[in-house]
């Protein structure tokens, strides 16, 4: 197999890398990259939406990773197309996608096989976690907040979207066919969840108070304002289109089934 000295633009990406047993081919992350804890300690490339691009050049990588997952990355991919290094762009938006982009990101690296065993393992998780889950009728209904002003919630073309179907549930801007939906408090008291699932971009759980969620004037006295409907989750395990998402999954299934799931095992 080559050895490569690769560069990663955004987290997703090097979670990837690192699930295909790339991590000691990393040279350096952008800044928002935590996953494995040792990428930490590579060279910090700055903020996924504002890239350093002299210092990837300094680093003379083999290959970069870059994404579109984020709005406004698009600058940072135009800047990597134009230098003269093999690259690779990611734009995943539901879960097929991200299936893709790992085996697209083996097969780049001379890890086919292994990429094919990783989508082998997660389609297999899911379709495990699928059976067991109840199925309401109608089913639960999910609000996921990505980001509380201006209100962003995932819509329909994305993979928290197929996450809420696997689970028996639906997202409540599932109908809504965009990558992103803006909404306010009213607009999700409309929408009529049932559970309000946090998970602010970027933003550590310890910065992210309850309190100011229950107390949210447009959300008194509906149920899933209340302290037992509102989960604050980790948003390396759903925010981030990679094999992660999987934990995630595990852990959205014990909260709503706690009674079948176990807490989530597989920690990745």
């Amino acid at each position: 197999m080559r050895t490569l000295r690769i560069v990663s633009l955004c987290p997703s990406n090097t979670e990837i890398l690192a699930c295909l047993g790339l991590t000691d081919q990393l040279i350096g992350v952008d800044h928002y990259s935590d996953w494995p804890a040792d990428v930490k300690k590579l060279l910090n490339l700055g903020p996924d939406l504002n890239i350093n691009i002299e210092k990837v050049i300094e680093l003379k990588p083999d290959f970069i990773v870059g994404s579109l997952s984020v709005p406004g990355m698009e600058k940072v991919v135009e800047r990597v197309k134009s230098l003269n290094t093999p690259f690779l762009i990611l734009d995943p938006h539901r879960l097929g996608d991200i299936f893709d982009d790992i085996i697209e990101v083996g097969e780049a690296t001379d890890r086919y096989q292994k990429a094919c065993d990783l989508v082998d393992w997660m389609k297999e998780r899911i379709e495990e976690i699928r059976q067991k889950c109840p199925k309401a009728n109608p089913p639960l209904r999910l609000y996921w907040e990505w980001w509380p002003k201006p209100v962003v919630s995932p819509g329909g073309k994305n993979w928290l979207t197929d996450l809420s179907e696997i689970v028996g549930a639906t997202n409540v801007f599932a109908d809504i066919p965009e990558d992103n939906v803006k909404s306010d408090w009213a607009g999700v008291v409309q929408a009529n969840p049932d559970y309000t699932m946090v998970v602010w971009t970027g933003i550590p759980l310890k910065n992210v108070k309850i309190e100011k969620i229950i107390n949210r004037p447009e959300w008194r006295g509906y149920p899933f304002a209340k302290r037992d409907r509102i989960h604050i989750l980790e948003e390396g395990w759903f925010c981030r289109p990679s094999p992660r998402l999987i934990t995630g999954l595990e852990h959205l299934a014990h909260i709503l089934y706690p009674e079948i799931f176990p807490e989530a095992k597989s920690f990745i």
